[in-house]
């Protein structure tokens, strides 16, 4: 792992994190994409991390239920994590490896994308949530750290930066998060506004 160090050293691992992201430009596009197109057909988003990883995950659920960069119909966006009564029960009655995943069982449906965001890829509540949504035939997608990770062994997709630091990683999962935002906002043309408001309410 390596070590934050100097301003000089943390930029050089943003910039190989940049020029990773750089190189899956199109993954997030299409996960706009997908999105876009499950938003219409009724589904949701649902979002979870850890630490840093869970504020990044709420503010991607903010930008969409809120707005972004368009001023659009709300989209249905929820963050695990920042339901503290639920949060605290079922980590209270069914331990910490649970407090996602049975979330999962209670909000999604097949069809609904769960997005996970971890630096490591091997957090136990984020695998037990990936596991949980593929039984329910939802959608899987990881923001995760360089190489291979068992989160992405689960996830139908993944988006791996590749630098080495952590920090960096999660700084990258930031710009990762706004460009996913502004790729549902390009999918998501101005003419069906008032069908996908319709389509989101039912």
């Amino acid at each position: 792992m390596a070590r934050f160090g100097t301003v000089a050293e943390h930029l050089g691992h943003l910039r190989n994190g940049l020029a990773s992201l750089d190189r899956q430009a199109g993954l997030i596009d299409s996960w706009g994409q997908q999105l876009t197109t499950a938003f219409v057909a009724g589904h949701k988003l649902l979002a979870a991390g850890n630490g840093g990883s869970a504020a990044e995950a709420q503010h991607l659920t903010a930008e969409l239920v809120g707005r972004f960069e368009s001023d659009r119909a709300p989209l249905p966006a929820i963050a695990l994590h920042a339901e503290t009564s639920s949060l605290t029960a079922i980590c209270n009655d069914f331990g910490p490896d649970g407090i996602f995943a049975r979330q999962v069982r209670a909000h999604g449906r097949p069809g609904d994308v769960l997005i996970l965001l971890s630096t490591s890829g091997r957090s136990r509540n984020l695998l037990a949530a990936a596991a949980d949504a593929r039984d329910r035939q939802m959608q899987v997608w990881a923001m995760t750290g360089p190489g291979r990770s068992p989160l992405s062994d689960l996830a139908d997709q993944t988006l791996a930066v590749e630098t080495a630091a952590p920090t960096a990683v999660q700084e990258i999962h930031l710009i990762a998060v706004h460009a996913l935002c502004a790729a549902v906002e390009r999918h998501l043309p101005s003419v069906r506004w008032a069908d996908q408001a319709a389509e989101v309410s039912r």
